[in-house]
């Protein structure tokens, strides 16, 4: 399916920048994106979170595996580690949906 250039309007991070870490998980199976926004990995590897998009597309969380960095469904992640309790909302930027 197409999902257009931005996945969504607006996003949950922890701080204003959405460079600290909300939480860590664990993969519960094997995942690989459809393009170069999405990050790939492996059951059982540590997968940390940076922000969740909200709104059109709840089901998107960006995060990191390794240096790699991109967008995966928040429903293969077992959240094992919060690293803050701050929620802030913040309009998404076009450079949250390009490829690096």
């Amino acid at each position: 399916p197409e999902l257009g250039r931005r996945f969504a309007e607006r996003k949950r991070c922890a701080d204003p920048e959405c460079s600290m870490l909300m939480c860590r998980g664990k993969a519960m199976r094997d995942f690989k994106g459809p393009d170069c926004r999405f990050v790939n990995f492996k059951k059982g590897e540590a997968v940390y979170v940076y922000y969740k998009l909200i709104g059109k597309s709840t089901e998107l969380w960006a995060g990191s595996v390794g240096s790699d960095f991109g967008y995966f469904p928040k429903d293969l992640l077992e959240i094992n580690h919060n690293y803050s309790n701050e929620e802030l909302e913040l309009p998404t930027d076009e450079t949250d949906f390009v490829c690096f």
